[in-house]
């Protein structure tokens, strides 16, 4: 097929297929078969483009080389059987992203793609003509310091994403077994930046001994009202007040024993938050001041990984340079969204993920682990040109999770819902 042919394309990416133990796992095969199936009553001018991450080859240890495109082939034939299908009628372009970058270092991968109708392209930026306009298109893992590939292309120039991967990403997967659910094998579903504040929530609501966790659940939902009692403490001590205003007053003598209670609990909170509260704020402080000493640390903290600011940039230079370039499409990041940030009303528009994702939810009240809610976003987007206009389609595949989070997790975040992810019109024209 000519490539000036195509006049219609399919973007997807991250579908991050395969893994250690529990990340083989695949929650999306019927949907995305039947993604698939559809694409293959398309014209023979219809391009499908996997945008990078297709598998999950860092996440994937206990196999090596080309084997691992074997080993994840025959536990997700469906899907593979459907590719073969469509490809018969389409055009299947894979681009490689980080987690898959093996597909950049041998050729025997190209093949072996071939026999299911993919064609690899290892090219970091793909351009596409729509009309006198062209897309712009790359996974973005480039414009990632933590995964990008100073020599693209060596099989040993391996960015830190890949040993972070390794260590905690392919680790989690193989002992996931071991959990109270096979909550770990969900990792890669949820930011860099949030992990260790997610295993800590899972390790709270999941793992920690029962008993443990009910001896700490009031003290923790007391935190707050702990805090107001010191408070009121420190105006009884200098003198303000008389008595401390928290413990004697109309309502708190009403309650009888359960004041008594409250009051055993509070005082210990106190203490435990004087004793310990006041020195790990000193060890912070000093850290913080530690780690910008080793440049770790900026004036605006921690720099955030998942951020979008560096392919917008990306997207703004690509536009000035060329102003040809319509649409900058790139994945990487799993979060879904469609932007005019061009000076000529150009398009960046990001593929997302069909993973599942995790949101984050604070809990009501006290200083419990925030809850982390499940939900899919499976989605594609298609670029065509239409009388002579490019138009973008966007459509969500409706799923629903599985019911997952326990009682408790629902109770401390009863009437709090998960942020919305960001809108993205169903349709955008952009004159040509």
């Amino acid at each position: 097929m000519q490539q000036d042919a195509v006049r219609k394309y399919y973007f997807v990416s991250d579908l991050h297929m395969g893994g250690d133990g529990q990340l083989q796992h695949c929650d999306y095969t019927a949907e995305f078969v039947a993604f698939l199936n559809q694409l293959e009553k398309e014209g023979p001018d219809t391009e499908l483009l996997i945008v990078g991450d297709t598998f999950g080859f860092w996440e994937l240890t206990l196999v090596r080389g080309v084997e691992k495109l074997d080993h994840i082939i025959a536990a997700h034939q469906a899907i593979f059987d459907q590719l073969y299908a469509t490809g018969t009628r389409i055009k299947i372009t894979m681009m490689v992203g980080n987690h898959d970058y093996d597909l950049a270092c041998n050729a025997e991968f190209a093949a072996k793609l071939r026999q299911y109708n993919i064609h690899l392209d290892t090219s970091l930026v793909l351009i596409r003509a729509v009309g006198d306009k062209k897309i712009w298109i790359e996974h973005g893992q480039q414009r990632d310091e933590f995964n990008a590939f100073r020599d693209y292309g060596s099989p040993y120039a391996l960015p830190v994403g890949y040993f972070i991967t390794q260590t905690f990403v392919s680790g989690a997967s193989r002992h996931s077994d071991f959990g109270k659910g096979d909550w770990l094998k969900d990792i890669r579903s949820v930011g860099t930046m949030q992990i260790p504040d997610w295993v800590l929530s899972n390790y709270f609501y999941r793992e920690m001994s029962a008993v443990l966790r009910w001896v700490l659940l009031p003290f923790l939902l007391l935190a707050g009202v702990t805090m107001v009692a010191i408070a009121g403490e420190l105006l009884r001590i200098v003198g303000i007040f008389d008595y401390n205003i928290l413990f004697h007053n109309p309502l708190m003598s009403r309650l009888g024993i359960i004041d008594n209670v409250l009051q055993v609990v509070i005082a210990i909170n106190s203490i435990f938050l004087v004793l310990f509260g006041v020195p790990a704020a000193v060890v912070q402080h000093d850290l913080k001041r530690t780690l910008g000493r080793f440049r770790l640390l900026t004036d605006y903290g921690i720099p955030n990984l998942d951020s979008e600011e560096s392919y917008l940039r990306a997207a703004q230079q690509v536009f000035q340079t060329d102003g040809s370039v319509a649409v900058f499409v790139f994945g990487h990041t799993h979060a879904a969204f469609l932007k005019r940030t061009g000076p000529a009303g150009q398009v960046v528009m990001n593929t997302g993920t069909w993973l599942k994702l995790l949101h984050r939810v604070p809990v009501r009240f006290g200083l419990l682990p925030a809850v982390y809610y499940p939900s899919f976003r499976l989605n594609y987007f298609c670029i065509e040109n239409e009388d002579n206009r490019l138009v973008i389609t966007y459509v969500a595949v409706p799923k629903t999770p599985e019911r997952e989070l326990t009682w408790l997790q629902r109770l401390v975040t009863l009437g709090r819902a998960p942020r919305s992810s960001e809108a993205v019109p169903a349709r955008t024209v952009v004159d040509l």
